[in-house]
């Protein structure tokens, strides 16, 4: 099978290249093909990739280049994890918004809005040649905002393109190490949109044991959520929610706890000093990522932690991989016929009660050779749906400002989103993100 990486010059692609290396099974990925709009990241990454490739036997050939068509003629399967814009457009993303007072997190609140509303036209265009020269591929969506972009897509894709997202993997098996079990033997209930959903229940061998692991504070205090959130709190949802939610629950606290570097700008520095140093000694190249690696997770959503003196990220996370290993998961099921769950940004159809129908949810969901089959979800109560139908309607806005090239949707977008507080906000947020980002003032030039 031949795979098409988007964004192949970017940090995280070693860790989609590391768990094919480990991939036995047969049919499998034989041919990676990484496109990049930068040649240098792509000579960088490639290095990267041939040191882990050391040692194994059949390793995937690896092909780059710097033409879409190219990479994903004859593909088979195409992992989209572009980002229009850099990291540069990312600290503007978060800066943007920390000026006006709100929060600045990437895919969260006003950053995520302008992240989609960039990236939006460039995954409509990346759909119209998947669907022109590899009709029959299926697209593994990780660009954020994963939700909004995956059904931006699907306009052209259909069901052929699937999100994925790490986060609720994660969530479920802290809370499941939390209580002694195996989180491949647990089901669990989980709904939402894409970094903003909740683990309502955890079935293990026909009993919900999420009830028991809320009541008991020995064991809940294991689980990272439960110390961001605070025990009282996720006993008062019921529920544990996602890690993201943090910045809707805490907003303030969120907002405070921002006071040196964002994110973005730290992981600007973290990653140019990785590339450079690797441009300088080409020989080390996977001694340099491994090291960046270990410093980017150890921080990340570091300012939760800190706020809420959560701690260090457990080791047990760092070392259970992410995405990686749910975009293979995913490609397994599909090409191989193998039957499995797992929780993937779909179109809802029914199965989320009281959101549109051609909306992208991330729950459940049966996968197999052919293809993804969502599982209903029980009905939310009004302290969950309300929150998610509003963000739903923001994301549903920003798509089709994108698509219009309407200042004014891009406004609303931003006005009607819980996390900014005024329409004469949003104004100047798209003001904002279009004197610095010039791929969005070329969305909305005035």
């Amino acid at each position: 099978m031949r795979l098409a990486v988007l964004g192949g010059g970017g940090f995280r692609v070693p860790l989609v290249y590391g768990a094919l290396l480990r991939d036995r099974a047969k049919p499998r990925v034989q041919e990676v093909v990484l496109y990049d709009v930068s040649a240098q990241r792509l000579e960088t990454i490639g290095h990267v990739l041939r040191q882990l490739a050391a040692g194994h036997d059949d390793p995937p050939v690896v092909r780059t280049t710097t033409d879409l068509d190219t990479a994903l003629r004859e593909a088979d399967f195409v992992f989209s994890a572009i980002r229009v814009g850099g990291l540069a457009g990312r600290t503007a993303d978060e800066r943007v918004a920390l000026e006006l007072g709100l929060l600045g997190q990437e895919t969260t609140g006003p950053g995520g809005i302008a992240y989609g509303l960039r990236t939006i036209p460039v995954a409509l265009h990346v759909a119209e040649r998947v669907a022109a020269l590899a009709p029959r591929a299926w697209v593994i969506n990780f660009t954020n905002p994963a939700g909004m972009i995956t059904e931006a897509m699907r306009r052209v894709l259909g069901d052929r393109v699937i999100g994925i997202c790490d986060s609720p993997i994660g969530l479920i098996r802290r809370a499941a190490a939390a209580l002694g079990l195996d989180p491949a033997r647990v089901s669990p209930d989980y709904v939402g949109l894409n970094h903003l959903g909740w683990l309502r229940g955890l079935v293990h061998q026909g009993r919900d044991v999420l009830p028991g692991l809320l009541a008991d504070d020995v064991a809940l205090v294991k689980v990272e959520e439960a110390r961001i959130f605070g025990p009282e709190w996720v006993r008062t949802l019921g529920a544990l929610p996602n890690e993201y939610l943090y910045y809707y629950y805490f907003t303030r606290e969120a907002v405070a706890a921002i006071s040196g570097p964002t994110r973005g700008e730290s992981l600007l520095g973290q990653q140019d000093a990785f590339y450079a140093a690797v441009r300088a000694r080409p020989d080390e190249a996977l001694a340099e990522w491994l090291s960046a690696r270990r410093q980017r997770d150890a921080t990340y959503m570091a300012e939760a932690r800190d706020a809420t003196d959560a701690g260090e990220r457990e080791a047990a996370d760092l070392e259970a991989g992410g995405y990686e290993g749910i975009a293979l998961a995913l490609m397994a099921a599909i090409a191989r016929g193998e039957p499995a769950t797992m929780i993937l940004n779909v179109r809802n159809g029914s199965a989320v009660p009281g959101l549109p129908e051609d909306a992208v949810v991330e729950i459940p969901c049966a996968v197999g050779g052919a293809g993804v089959r969502p599982f209903a979800t029980r009905p939310l109560p009004g302290r969950f749906l309300g929150l998610l139908q509003q963000v739903k309607a923001v994301e549903q806005t920003a798509i089709e400002a994108a698509l219009t090239g309407s200042s004014d949707l891009a406004v609303a977008a931003f006005a009607l989103h819980p996390l900014v507080d005024s329409v004469t906000t949003a104004h100047r947020l798209l003001d904002g993100y279009r004197a610095r980002i010039p791929e969005l003032a070329a969305v909305f030039p005035s």
